[in-house]
Order: structure tokens, then C-alpha cells, then sequence
């Protein structure tokens, strides 16, 4: 029997509702205030079938472009071939959530603003690039039981037992 391409094909796992998360949305998932230029992820919740994304979208971050009362549309660049084509999604609040892939940047601007003013009431320059981790220096480690002693192998000579 071949296998089916329809709408929902292949996401046995990927609609699931996650462990202890069955039953009715919670309803702080309406509460939350939606305003356009958002960075929202995409994850559709199955306990809602209205306003859910094709499977291509779920997992996807995009930007909402407008707010109605139960929806919003986001905007996603799917690529197709070599070009990304940016695509318009109306989905309803259930299916998103706030991004928080934007929050590590935020917060680094902020930070670089307080260092920037201490470093200039100090009157000293400051690198606020962000830099690559170095390697660790080279170091022994050390047991409390032993010593680590410089211990000399040599090969085991081949015997045969015929």
C-alpha cells in the first residue's frame, strides 16, 4: 500500500502534546499580548485543529506582520531551491509563542551600554567585541592519593605457545 502525502502526513510525534501537557490550553496562552515585529516560534498545539500551520512551518521562527483578536500573521523565509521566498502564515495564538533567541541580544546591548559609560567615567577604552573562547592552558592534574609519576612502558615481546 503506498504511504499518503496528505496535510498532516508523518507527525505522529511532531503534534503530540508533550508529557503531563494533554487536555485543555491553559489560559494564559490568550493573555499574552502579541504586537507586531514580534520574533514568535511556531510549534502547533494539536488540542486546537483551527489556524494550525502546515508541518513545514512547525519549529520555524518568524515575525508577525499583523494582529487580528484570536490570530496573527507571521512572516517565514522558506527556502526553495536557492532563494528563500518570504511566506505569510495566518496562524491563531495557540500555535506560537514569544522567541526567546532574541533575549541573549538584548541583553548583551545592555550590557555593553553600562560597561561603555563605566569604562568612560574611568576614561579608559574597552573592547566590547565578543571574542573566541581560547583553548585551556596545558596543566597537570593531581590525585590526592597519588602521585603522578612519569611511568616508562616498553612493548610486551610476542611469544607463541605451540
Amino acid at each position: 500500500m503506498p504511504h499518503s502525502f496528505g496535510y498532516r502526513a508523518r507527525t505522529r510525534d511532531m503534534f503530540k502534546r508533550g508529557f503531563k501537557k494533554r487536555g485543555m490550553i491553559k489560559l494564559s496562552t490568550f493573555m499574552k499580548p502579541y504586537k507586531v515585529g514580534d520574533y514568535v516560534d511556531i510549534k502547533a498545539n494539536a488540542a486546537q485543529q483551527k489556524g494550525m500551520p502546515h508541518k513545514f512551518y512547525h519549529g520555524r521562527t518568524g515575525i508577525i506582520y499583523n494582529v487580528t483578536p484570536r490570530a496573527v500573521g507571521v512572516l517565514i523565509n522558506k527556502r526553495v531551491g536557492n532563494r528563500y521566498i518570504q511566506k505569510r502564515v495566518n496562524l491563531r495564538v495557540e500555535h506560537i509563542k514569544h522567541s526567546q533567541g532574541r533575549q541573549v541580544f538584548l541583553d548583551r546591548v545592555k550590557e555593553n551600554v553600562r560597561l561603555r559609560a563605566e569604562a568612560k567615567e574611568k576614561g579608559e577604552t574597552i573592547v566590547l567585541r565578543r571574542t573566541q573562547k581560547l583553548p585551556r592552558e596545558a596543566h597537570t592534574v593531581e590525585s590526592a592519593s597519588c602521585k603522578n609519576l612519569p611511568q616508562t612502558l616498553n612493548p610486551v615481546p610476542y611469544e607463541t605457545t605451540i
